[in-house]
């Protein structure tokens, strides 16, 4: 009796975990999916896109693999990726739920937010805030022009020594988002603030990994003493951070003085609360991950893909040596160059372009989700479903690229060497979710650039050795811990 019960509840099990891990009706095909784990044990973690890629060789553009439980749909290759993000933009504008977005944003803020009023309005705010702080304006070209003295001055400093430049650059980037923020810069001996940029770039990398992954598909990791905890402990010590910039930005606000975002949202509490609105799409919560968002964003990817311009540069001098003749050329006897100085630049536009296209900075995006039940390359995708928009794959895509599996500034000019538009080029996504950042961060990467080539030539430190261009996968692709010889050019 007993052994019958044990076989009855064993075939219950597998029945269960079979109907679990099948595939429904219409939905994209995809590689076997284990019992429990799914498709994980199946892919390595620390850097996926190979397998995404293999994956994709065998099950077309839009595919299914598991993750634990939960069904994903990964879209490669411009037409699919174009038909999410654009043609489909709105359709596939919601984010997916999983576990540890719920415990860090919940459904707030700009970036996991789901779509709907909350998040459009947020979008709109934020926006419109940053354009008030100078967001595609001279004003805010100054600002970076002037941290950009700052971070040369912090070059100087090596005294011919080899430098890992990572804090000095990660520094400098973040303070131009922390003065629209926060209101303030931090100095780079600030140890306090290199923890907090610390801990963020670990999360980064752990958000993607393994066992975060298993995390999300299983709720009683949780109670586990697993590598994912830290995580958590490290959200805990950011937003200890940034709780206490908003206490003190309470105490300090003065009524239509607004020094930075966080003056603005407080002003919008405080005119909400006077006329009684009902809606309550602003409130303190939503402040504090709009903060968050804004500072996480606009710190990790801009700092990397300016630490993978100077890491080509030295495994490239001769690339380095043209940027240089012609930054020369159109700078005169300038200090700096201005941001509008880029269309005379194509060769230099076409390197930093080169950069974002060859590293991928942000290979798989930020996952989306369908608002309803959507058709897609005639497969049926549940609402709610996760959608994995693999921006990499068009970067390399042979049908869409001369130079597709080497750095080569020509992928983004023509014969005669002026820049040209590639639509297979997405750094900052596309559609309604795309990056709201990204005009600040095309100015960014131009102008710190630029001013430290002007001031620098950058070399490896050891000749005999080649640059370690593979990168460390995570929501951001940085490079490994590197230094570079520094030799000052004479203006």
């Amino acid at each position: 009796m007993e052994i019958g019960t044990t076989v009855l509840l064993c075939l219950a099990l597998l029945s269960f975990l079979y109907w679990k891990m099948s595939r429904p009706k219409g939905f994209p095909p995809g590689p076997l999916a284990l019992p429990v784990v799914g498709n994980l044990l199946q892919m390595d973690f620390s850097n996926p896109l190979k397998d995404l890629q293999e994956f994709s060789k065998v099950y077309g553009p839009v595919y299914s693999i598991y993750l634990g439980f939960t069904p994903a749909v990964v879209i490669r290759g411009l037409n699919a990726l174009k038909e999410v993000l654009v043609a489909k933009g709105i359709e596939f504008a919601d984010r997916p739920r999983n576990r540890i977005s719920e415990v860090i944003s919940g459904t707030r803020g700009l970036i996991i937010a789901p779509y709907g009023p909350a998040w459009k309005e947020h979008r709109r705010f934020t926006l419109s805030t940053l354009r008030n702080f100078g967001l595609g304006k001279k004003s805010m070209e100054e600002k970076i022009k002037e941290e950009s003295v700052y971070l040369i001055q912090a070059f100087k400093q090596a005294d011919d020594q080899p430098l890992d430049a990572h804090f000095l650059i990660d520094n400098a980037v973040s303070n131009i988002i922390c003065s629209i923020v926060f209101g303030r810069r931090y100095d780079y001996e600030d140890s306090t603030f290199r923890n907090i940029l610390n801990l963020v770039h670990e999360n980064m990398k752990f958000a993607t990994g393994f066992w975060s992954q298993l995390y999300n598909a299983f709720a009683v990791v949780q109670y586990l003493p697993l590598p994912h905890r830290k995580i958590f402990k490290n959200v805990n010590t950011v937003f200890g951070f940034l709780k206490t910039i908003l206490e003190e930005h309470k105490k300090t606000v003065i009524p239509g003085e607004p020094r930075d975002f966080i003056d603005c949202y407080l002003e919008e509490l405080d005119q909400e609360a006077r006329v009684g609105n009902q809606k309550k799409t602003f409130d303190e919560h939503n402040l504090f991950t709009c903060v968050g968002d804004l500072f996480i964003a606009g710190t990790e990817t801009t700092s990397a893909s300016l630490e993978w311009c100077l890491l080509y540069m030295m495994a490239h001098p001769e690339m380095q040596e043209k940027c240089h003749e012609e930054i020369d050329r159109i700078r005169g006897d300038r200090d700096q160059l201005d941001y509008e100085d880029r269309t005379s630049m194509p060769y230099t536009q076409a390197v930093l372009q080169e950069v974002q296209r060859f590293t991928s900075v942000v290979p798989l995006g930020v996952a989306h989700s369908p608002i309803k039940d959507v058709q897609l390359n005639g497969f049926n995708i549940p609402k709610g479903t996760v959608i994995i928009t693999d921006l990499s794959s068009v970067h390399y895509d042979e049908d869409h690229w001369k130079y597709p599996h080497e750095f080569n500034p020509r992928n983004f000019l023509n014969e005669d060497g002026e820049l040209i538009k590639v639509e297979s080029f997405l750094p900052f996504s596309a559609g309604p979710r795309s990056c709201l950042g990204e005009n600040l961060a095309r100015m960014e990467i131009f102008l710190f650039f630029t001013a430290l080539m002007i001031n620098f030539e950058f070399h490896w430190p050891d000749p005999s050795l080649s640059p370690d261009l593979e990168p460390q996968f995570g929501i951001s692709q940085t490079p490994k811990p590197f230094r570079m010889k520094l030799v000052s050019r004479k203006h």
